[in-house]
């Protein structure tokens, strides 16, 4: 039973900040481990975690702890508060498993998360990345100062950073994802990261690209000194029988074959020079078997979402029961 299915979509998603604490209070407080691994000195007792978007403020990682979150990812953070787009914003469909949103960034801003990650450090559980994105007043010919500034707010909490250049609901955002908007967005980043103790930088890339973009973009990022890659976003596709509008991004059960694609590309391409390059895949990740698949396939790290809705937030303690009957 899962009654938050039975509520609006909208009224559900606000009230989680009220109940999320109830909930996570019936999990331990100790992080299931399983296949456990070192990367850039961070510690992952499990390679399951939330994507962004989950939680855009910081304001529950404890509760994403106490349900067994081997890593979160906060955000998509912005400079300055912002508030959702205008109109509806959010949908679901149980028959399909899947999620429709157009929120675009809305977030509290730098100053109130930074705020937030401060009260919680120096007892991180997990490692924390932290998504960043411009704001949608921001034009794309000056996008770099807003992900330089968060850069510089956010160092002291980091354990990396992940550029957000995909989202499909903040208007032009996803022409950062070309060849030239890549090195000039990207290389000043890793110029700054680099002037103190480096983090790792992460670009989060959409599923809507063709594979021969797509393969460019990783193969760009790649040779310019990017960490690792979040695949992906949400997309703009609709499968047959979809009633969600044509604007606003797709995740959910519909988003797994583009994931998949996504991350084969990625493995393909990195090959033998892969080295420490860290994949994390995200969308369509909707039960244990699907986590085991990513990992499978070459993924280091693997994202849900969706699966928190339509599964339930004991999610992350099943995947690490069925991995250990799995052993």
């Amino acid at each position: 039973m899962r009654p938050w299915l039975l509520l609006p979509p909208q009224l559900a998603h606000d009230l989680i900040p009220f109940t999320l604490p109830f909930i996570s209070m019936a999990y331990g407080k100790k992080t299931p481990e399983w296949n456990s691994f070192t990367w850039k000195d961070m510690t992952f007792a499990n390679p399951l975690g939330i994507a962004g978007g989950v939680d855009k403020n910081a304001e529950h990682l404890n509760d994403w702890w106490r349900l067994g979150a081997g890593f979160v990812e906060i955000g998509t953070v912005t400079p300055l508060p912002q508030n959702a787009n205008p109109g509806k914003i959010m949908d679901r469909d149980k028959r399909l498993q899947a999620m429709w949103n157009k929120m675009g960034f809305p977030s509290h801003g730098a100053d109130e998360v930074f705020y937030n990650l401060a009260s919680y450090a120096p007892k991180f559980r997990t490692p924390i990345f932290i998504n960043i994105g411009k704001n949608r007043s921001t034009p794309n010919n000056e996008a770099v100062s807003d992900y330089l500034s968060l850069v510089d707010t956010f160092r002291p909490f980091a354990d990396a950073f992940v550029v957000n250049v995909s989202s499909p609901n903040t208007k032009g955002l996803r022409d950062l994802q070309n060849k030239d908007n890549l090195r000039n967005l990207l290389c000043p980043i890793i110029d700054k990261v680099s002037h103190f103790e480096p983090t790792p930088v992460l670009v989060k890339l959409s599923p809507d690209m063709g594979e021969d973009a797509l393969a460019e973009a990783i193969t760009h990022c790649n040779d310019i000194g990017i960490d690792g890659f979040v695949l992906t976003n949400t997309t703009l596709s609709r499968p047959q029988g979809c009633h969600f509008p044509e604007e606003g991004g797709l995740s959910g059960a519909p988003l797994k074959d583009l994931s998949l694609r996504a991350l084969q590309i990625a493995v393909q391409i990195l090959g033998k020079n892969r080295e420490d390059k860290l994949l994390v895949s995200a969308g369509g990740v909707m039960t244990p078997d699907d986590v085991f698949e990513r990992l499978q396939m070459g993924a280091n790290l693997v994202q849900i979402y969706s699966a928190l809705v339509f599964q339930g937030p004991g999610f992350f303690h099943e995947v690490a029961r069925r991995y250990n009957e799995r052993r």
